[in-house]
């Protein structure tokens, strides 16, 4: 897919879906050894944004945007297989997401080996760091608009 458009929960077919679940769970679950509720019940929402680069051997790189109220939206899922590594494709796909974020502020939680990553796209790190899941992460927001 063209990681700049995005597609909705509701647009996913049944193939796509399965193979972003696949990475997720290749990487978050097996690779990192990490047993958690993967499936949590907003891939499918009309709301959420599903953004992905594939590659010769499926899904390469993967994201989503979530809708959290308020205005406020949630980047999430941002994995890399493990063979795609070092391409630049979790950027491309941050790019990608921000545009469709827009002016709206955008939380997420980070793995903390990843927060510089993060705010080479203008993230920056709230509270303290906390575990989930057994990973050490950190909660880091980006606003575009000053709060008043």
């Amino acid at each position: 897919m063209n990681p700049d458009s995005g597609v909705r929960g509701t647009d996913l077919t049944t193939q796509q879906l399965y193979d972003i679940l696949r990475l997720r769970v290749d990487v978050f679950v097996v690779e990192q050894n990490c047993p958690y509720p993967e499936l949590d019940g907003r891939d499918l929402l009309p709301t959420t944004r599903h953004f992905w680069i594939e590659g010769p051997d499926g899904v390469e790189s993967y994201l989503r945007v979530l809708d959290e109220g308020d205005g406020v939206q949630r980047i999430g899922r941002v994995v890399t297989a493990q063979r795609a590594r070092g391409r630049g494709l979790a950027a491309r796909l941050m790019t990608a997401a921000l545009i469709s974020v827009g002016d709206a502020d955008s939380v997420l939680d980070a793995q903390t080996y990843a927060r510089g990553f993060y705010e080479k796209f203008g993230y920056v790190a709230e509270g303290d760091e906390f575990d989930e899941d057994g990973i050490p992460h950190i909660r880091m927001r980006r606003r575009l608009v000053p709060t008043r």
